[in-house]
Order: structure tokens, then C-alpha cells, then sequence
């Protein structure tokens, strides 16, 4: 009767500890639910992430103008084309983090954003204040 009694005590702690951790799936150790994807955040965006991500597009920015300048770069077209990805991604980000529409194709490689949209994220952002 006593190892009928412990089998059934230690069934029901596995069935507890087993029902705790898949309720606790999908949520960061601090206990409050994970932001789902897709989903905009209502608050406030974050100035520093805001600053962190127009030094980044900055620097970008600064990195193909010395590659345009630069003929004897070897791999020219190549380096161009990986910091104009980049770049566009980029764009992106900051058109959603401050809620513009953007065509939500993913970038590939090989694959870039027309001139057209990648000049009227720029002017939006722009007009909003941002400056890179």
C-alpha cells in the first residue's frame, strides 16, 4: 500500500511540474506574456532605440558613399549591393517603429527595394523629424 501511495504522489507531481512548464511556455522569466509578432506596441517608442537605429542608418549612409567614391574597391558591385540590403532593411525597421506602411516583402539576398520606395521611406521619415 506505501509504493501505491508514492507511485500516485510522484504521478501527480509530473502532471503538476508538466502542466507549470507548459503554462509557462512562451513567457520571459519575469512572467509577463511575450509580445506576439505582428502585433504593434501602443506605448511610447523608445528615444535611444530611435537615436541607435538613425546612427546605424547613418553609418550605413556613410559607408556607400565611400564606396561610390572608391573605383579601386575590389568587389565593388558586390560590397555596394550588401550595404544597400542593409540599408533598406533598415529603412524598414524605422518606417515601422514609427508606424508608416512599408511593403513587408522580405529582403533577399540578390533581391533589393525599388529606387521609388526606398526614396519615399526616406522622405517620410524625414518629414517626421528623422535625420541620418
Amino acid at each position: 500500500m506505501t509504493w501505491q501511495l508514492m507511485l500516485w504522489s510522484a504521478a501527480v507531481c509530473t502532471v503538476a511540474a508538466v502542466v507549470f512548464v507548459l503554462h509557462r511556455v512562451g513567457r520571459p522569466p519575469g512572467g509577463a506574456p511575450r509580445p506576439r509578432p505582428g502585433r504593434r506596441r501602443n506605448g511610447p517608442v523608445d528615444p535611444l532605440a530611435t537615436l541607435a537605429l538613425q546612427v546605424r542608418l547613418s553609418e550605413l549612409a556613410t559607408e556607400l558613399r565611400r564606396i561610390e567614391s572608391d573605383p579601386r574597391l575590389f568587389a565593388r558591385a558586390h560590397h555596394y549591393l550588401a550595404v544597400q540590403g542593409a540599408y533598406d532593411a533598415l529603412l524598414r525597421e524605422a518606417c515601422r517603429l514609427t508606424g508608416l506602411a512599408v511593403e513587408d516583402a522580405p529582403l533577399r539576398a540578390g533581391l533589393r527595394a525599388r529606387d521609388e520606395e526606398r526614396f519615399r521611406e526616406e522622405l517620410e521619415l524625414s518629414e517626421r523629424g528623422w535625420s541620418w
